[in-house]
């Protein structure tokens, strides 16, 4: 019988409920989506409902420092300063900038070392494609046909993770990395979303297609509809199909 990661705030959203009401513990979750999507909106959702729900959360950032991290929580109302002075949410930011100073880092091999970031019951990776547009060996690989190859080092080590309870949950811009680069991630995940954006008049639909989710607690759609709105953060919407 599995144990489930609660989305948590049942009594703000509809979240946890359009989920099937968790996601299970030792999962590969990966959120895709291009720039603009909603992808790092919708697995910084996931972190706090997580958190608020008891379970220690560490969040790694290759766009945002701290300060913006908590303000873009704030404008979402996901005050999430109580969390991390309690220390049930851990916050980090990851410098992805491989090219200043002539500086060579290996930057999949650091995130995967023992860290304050793995001792997580919940670790979010945002966004795990800019780790690897930026790896100097993984870069050199890239067009080569070798991105598979790499990725297994990278995929050994979540598995271990898993294998411990631990959920990763990783988000993804399909635009900036190649697609055998991604194969490998979505061919492990656990459960795999794919975030569809349209516009219609002024508004962006959002849609969660949900390509994978294995052992849900409880039914889910294949599409799940949500906005992100200042002041209220996720929404879920029903949308009917004329």
């Amino acid at each position: 019988m599995n144990d489930y990661y609660s989305l948590g705030l049942t009594d703000s959203d509809r979240v946890n409920h359009a989920f099937g009401g968790g996601i299970p513990e030792g999962s590969v979750v990966l959120i895709e989506g291009v720039d603009g999507a909603g992808k790092s909106v919708m697995s910084q959702r996931m972190a706090y409902g997580i958190a608020s729900e008891d379970a220690y959360v560490s969040y790694i950032s290759s766009e945002l420092n701290a300060g913006e991290f908590i303000t873009q929580m704030h404008s979402l109302s996901y005050d999430v300063v109580e969390h991390l002075l309690g220390g049930q949410l851990l916050f980090l930011s990851a410098d992805v900038d491989t090219h200043r100073n002539g500086s060579q880092r290996e930057l999949l091999a650091r995130l995967t070392e023992p860290s304050l970031l793995w001792q997580g019951d919940v670790v979010v990776v945002d966004a795990f494609s800019a780790f690897l547009r930026n790896d100097p060996r993984y870069d050199a690989i890239t067009g080569v046909g070798d991105e598979d190859h790499a990725m297994e080092s990278v995929l050994t080590f979540f598995e271990s993770m898993t294998r411990k309870g631990k959920t990763v949950i990783l988000t993804a811009d399909p635009e900036a990395v190649t697609e055998r680069g991604l194969m490998p991630i979505r061919s492990v995940a656990d459960v795999f979303l794919q975030i569809e954006t349209e516009t219609v008049g002024q508004d962006i639909r959002r849609t969660a297609r949900v390509r994978r989710f294995t052992n849900m607690k409880q039914p889910v759609d294949d599409g799940i509809g949500f906005n992100v709105q200042q002041g209220r953060g996720i929404t879920i919407v029903n949308r009917t199909v004329a």
